[in-house]
């Protein structure tokens, strides 16, 4: 930033990372050291954790025994407004990226608006605002739309 412009506040995101692990029990141990904070959220073979310091929302799923754990499941920005999804859904779909498209979901323990763009080497990123607390781990599009959630 020039010290000669004038500060601008922006509107306040941080990056979410999705994880795939082997064991949540042990994730979360560890990640809770890690940041030096408890989950935000946890639920059978589920855990969010919002961090303040840096910025992050970290997400971890359980996979089943066997499957690959250390591995990304997603991407995502989260966001303060619905507005400022429909504002990067706009912008991303006006650059010339295919999105889903404005979504009301329940999915990962909560209700959101979001949308989803892929990259090009198949990394999903959701950019999305929670609006609410739900019990449904399960993806449930309420309104129409592309695939969406972190299964």
């Amino acid at each position: 930033m020039n010290v000669d412009e004038p500060y601008q506040e922006e509107p306040v995101s941080r990056v979410q990372l999705a994880l795939n692990v082997s064991d949540i029990d042990e994730a979360v141990a560890f990640y809770a050291k890690l940041f030096a904070t408890e989950p935000l959220k946890r639920k059978p073979g589920y855990a969010n954790f919002a961090i303040a310091d840096p910025p992050l929302k970290l997400v971890l799923f359980e996979v089943a025994a066997g499957a690959l754990g250390g591995t990304i499941n997603h991407l995502g920005v989260e966001t303060d407004s619905a507005a400022e999804v429909e504002a990067a859904e706009a912008r991303l779909a006006d650059d010339g990226l295919e999105t889903t498209g404005i979504d009301d979901t329940i999915c990962c323990y909560a209700s959101k608006v979001e949308t989803w763009v892929t990259d090009p080497d198949g990394a999903r990123w959701e950019w999305y605002v929670k609006t609410g607390d739900t019990e449904q781990m399960a993806n449930e599009v309420v309104t129409a739309g592309g695939p969406a959630c972190c299964g």
